[in-house]
């Protein structure tokens, strides 16, 4: 058996901010992927990932049948023969692996599931969103449900604010274009719940809430806008002060050896760094004019594209 694709995402603006009810873009990024699957000699992996199915499903019975309710006896039959997820999604990089065994899940044992060919409505978006924000809670205490929702529905979804949520159509990549969004690997596992506390920790802070407020959620906004209506000039200004808040403001977030590298791009213009997800490793995000330039600049690392202006 071989369950269909499910695949990573991308939040490209919005980390941290949509807590606090700024916009957000979120997009599905086909590289890595997942699938339910059984195999007759399952490998180390398949096992490991069959105990793990096994706490999950547990997760999934306590979840309350006025929310969603699923096929338990099919899934534990299931999960009790073996079935694995089988992701090339790497865990703890901000590519939403959970997000993507969440929405195989939520397709294969829902009932009553709300399916993409419908016609997706807001409220139908949201009710998807808190389904998937309970289901998903089972590894990072806390979920939006977005990683989830953009894994199930494989198409960009533009946050507005915490209740506002669409799918959106971004701008037709240029595969000749300069301009290109990538993905450095910080060659470290970021956790996501201590990134988060420490998050919340902060905005206890009068001035900690003030800056989200007037600049990290205003430039991200901005980029966002900038982003979907093509204004590239523009976005380049707005992420490159949103980089440089992030720097001043989200350190701890920062793996340390990037903090010279993060503000030489900031002083150069050859490419500017955001987090990626919760930030604390994984994959660090990032914006440049001229794709060339930054390969240059980042000759130790290995980027991969994601996206062409």
């Amino acid at each position: 058996m071989k369950g269909p694709l499910f695949y990573s995402k991308i939040l490209l603006f919005g980390e941290y901010g949509i807590i606090k009810d700024s916009k957000g873009l979120s997009i599905p990024y086909s590289f890595y992927n997942g699938a339910l699957k059984k195999d007759e000699n399952p490998s180390e992996a398949a096992l490991k990932s069959n105990q793990s199915l096994k706490q999950f499903a547990n997760h999934i019975q306590s979840i309350d049948d006025s929310i969603v309710r699923f096929d338990i006896d099919r899934l534990i039959e299931d999960v009790n023969s073996g079935m694995y997820f089988d992701s090339s999604i790497p865990q703890g990089y901000g590519v939403g692996s959970s997000g993507a065994l969440v929405a195989a899940i939520y397709d294969k044992y829902a009932f009553d599931k709300i399916t993409v060919l419908e016609n997706l409505t807001r409220e139908k978006l949201l009710k998807l969103k808190s389904i998937f924000s309970a289901m998903e809670s089972f590894f990072h205490g806390k979920s939006s449900g977005l990683d989830p929702l953009n894994s199930y529905l494989s198409i960009p979804i533009l946050i507005n604010s915490q209740d506002n949520i669409e799918a959106t159509g971004i701008p037709a990549q240029q595969s000749e274009g300069k301009g290109a969004v990538f993905l450095i690997d910080s060659g470290i596992i970021g956790e996501t719940a201590p990134m988060v506390s420490l998050f919340m920790e902060n905005m206890k802070q009068e001035g900690f809430r003030s800056m989200l407020k007037n600049q990290f959620i205003k430039h991200t906004d901005a980029c966002v806008d900038d982003f979907l209506n093509g204004n590239i000039k523009s976005l380049f200004r707005n992420t490159k002060q949103l980089s440089k808040v992030v720097l001043n403001h989200f350190k701890p977030m920062i793996p340390q050896q990037f903090h010279e590298l993060w503000k030489k791009g900031i002083d150069t213009n050859d490419y500017y760094l955001k987090l990626c997800g919760s930030g604390g490793g994984g994959y660090i995000l990032g914006f440049t004019e001229d794709i060339q330039k930054a390969k240059k600049a980042l000759s130790e690392y290995k980027l991969e594209v994601v996206y062409n202006f």
